[in-house]
């Protein structure tokens, strides 16, 4: 079962146990309650402002506090089907990747985004990071179970002229 991230819990908002959350995803991330952690354990997010939620359970900002950073994922399964010409980032994982004129680069391990966009892991040898935009990855094949991809000179290894 494939688990799609779509929101981390933040720095935790008042006293009563609400926190502050990141939603990683265009709908409400309460439309997909209970919620999984990394762990498997359950939660359910309720709206309580603008990128404000109640956990249930939580009832103060001592247990709130521990919740800080924790990624909350969904159940790909539990999502809508992607528009045509569209795809979650998820659907990626496990996907051929190679290149232009046809050199394997291995596969798709993870989709990360650390803040400065998202990047493809690709399996070796040598494991890759490819940035995810049109021009390194110019062709995503969902039904082909491929991806074209163009790294940066830096990323293959090869000497800058």
């Amino acid at each position: 079962m494939a688990l799609v991230l779509i929101a981390e819990l933040g720095r935790p908002h008042g006293v009563r146990g609400l926190l502050r959350v990141r939603a990683f995803s265009e709908a409400a991330v309460t439309a997909y309650n209970p919620l999984v952690d990394a762990q498997g354990r359950a939660f359910v997010l309720l709206p309580r402002g603008q990128d404000v939620v109640a956990v249930e359970g939580v009832a103060d900002r001592d247990a709130a506090a521990r919740l800080t950073g924790t990624k909350l994922y969904v159940e790909r399964e539990r999502l809508p089907a992607a528009a045509e010409d569209e795809f979650y980032l998820a659907d990626l994982v496990g996907l051929r990747a190679e290149g232009v004129q046809g050199a394997a680069y291995g596969n798709v391990l993870a989709v990360e985004d650390h803040g400065g966009g998202p990047f493809l892991i690709l399996s070796g040898p040598p494991e890759r990071l490819v940035p995810f935009t049109r021009i390194a990855v110019p062709v995503v094949d969902i039904a082909g179970g491929r991806v074209v991809v163009e790294p940066p000179a830096e990323v293959l290894g090869e000497e800058q002229g």
